[in-house]
């Protein structure tokens, strides 16, 4: 089970007993408007907005509120302009994060950042430092406990998935980031419920802790989620299967 899989499994018990609608919409609508801003309003010939779009739906953003967003974007209503940053650094045990961000004021999200880093046992890197540990890859999740596996695995690689993987809970379909929405459509259309979809940052090898340093690493990622610029964390933890029920609760 891979570093990323390990926190998808503690974030995905995590959100389903203390879910922050509010918080999530506010970073959704963030992506749909530089999404927008960038390769403009039409979803169909703009991939990032058909995948922001789709996260937001999947999380039952009002249609309105999705449309005022692309409108913000190309700019038909007005709206703050966010810049996207990729900072990366080291958590507990030299653990290698990916913090991708939406800001209107880079000074104070970075100071925000490495504050966050310094309380929970880590520190900010230069550029460069850790992105070669990482691949863009689309991840889609589904609920174990509602699906059948082999189907799971059966229509995905189909469609054009990668892998599909065990994360305790949750099973992952990989793909390549083209290919998420094509596989998202392919499993809704063989009735398996998808929990999330999105583009994110996998990485290649993995970095093992245990103890105070794994409670530590949850509790940065859990912090670095939280913050209101932060749209993506991506790390290369990995933790002792016997620790995960612990940290997962």
């Amino acid at each position: 089970m891979s570093g990323h899989s390990k926190w998808s499994t503690i974030k995905h018990k995590k959100a389903a007993k203390d879910a922050k609608r509010g918080k999530i919409f506010t970073k959704l609508i963030k992506e749909i408007t530089v999404a927008a801003r960038l390769g403009g309003g039409d979803a169909k010939a703009n991939p990032r907005l058909r995948t922001a779009v789709l996260a937001a739906r999947s999380q039952s953003m009002p249609g309105d509120t999705i449309d005022r967003a692309i409108k913000k974007g190309t700019g038909e209503l007005e709206g703050v302009h966010y810049e996207e940053v990729v900072y990366e650094g080291y958590g507990p045990g030299g653990v290698a994060v990916m913090i991708e961000v939406l800001t209107d004021n880079r000074n104070r999200t970075v100071a925000e950042l490495r504050n966050v880093l310094d309380k929970c046992g880590g520190n900010l890197g230069t550029t460069g430092s850790v992105a070669w540990m990482f691949t863009k890859r689309g991840l889609i999740t589904v609920e174990r406990a509602q699906v059948d596996e082999d189907k799971v695995m059966e229509v995905a690689l189909e469609a054009g998935a990668d892998d599909v993987t065990d994360s305790g809970d949750i099973l992952e379909v990989l793909t390549a980031p083209d290919q998420l929405e094509g596989v998202k459509d392919a499993l809704e259309q063989a009735k398996i419920t998808t929990a999330s979809a999105e583009v994110t940052m996998m990485p290649s090898t993995t970095t093992s802790i245990s103890g105070k340093q794994a409670e530590q690493m949850v509790r940065l990622l859990e912090a670095l989620e939280d913050h209101d610029d932060v749209q993506r964390v991506s790390s290369n933890m990995d933790i002792a299967a016997e620790e995960l029920e612990q940290l997962s609760a």
